[in-house]
C-alpha cells in the first residue's frame, strides 16, 4: 500500500474578485472574499481550480486558473 503524500499547510489571498472559491479535488470548497486571506490544508501534488464568483445570488463561476499545491505561498 502506497504511502500518502505529504500534508501542506498553505494560504491564499483574494485581492482581483468580489469571492473566490477554492475547489479541491475532493469536492469540498473554501470562499475568500475580497480582501481577505485564509490558510488551508492540502497534500502535496493534489490539483486545485480557482473560481471566481462574480454574483453571489447566480450560481454561475468562471475558471480562474488551476493550480498544483505546491504552487501556493506557504503559511
Amino acid at each position: 500500500m502506497p504511502t500518502p503524500p505529504p500534508r501542506l499547510r498553505k494560504q491564499y489571498i483574494n485581492n482581483d474578485y468580489p469571492n473566490v472559491v477554492l475547489r479541491f479535488e475532493d469536492g469540498h470548497e473554501i470562499v475568500f472574499k475580497r480582501g481577505v486571506g485564509k490558510t488551508f490544508d492540502c497534500y502535496s501534488g493534489e490539483t486545485i481550480k480557482l473560481l471566481a464568483v462574480r454574483d453571489p445570488d447566480v450560481r454561475e463561476r468562471d475558471l480562474i486558473a488551476t493550480r498544483k499545491a505546491d504552487e501556493f505561498d506557504d503559511a
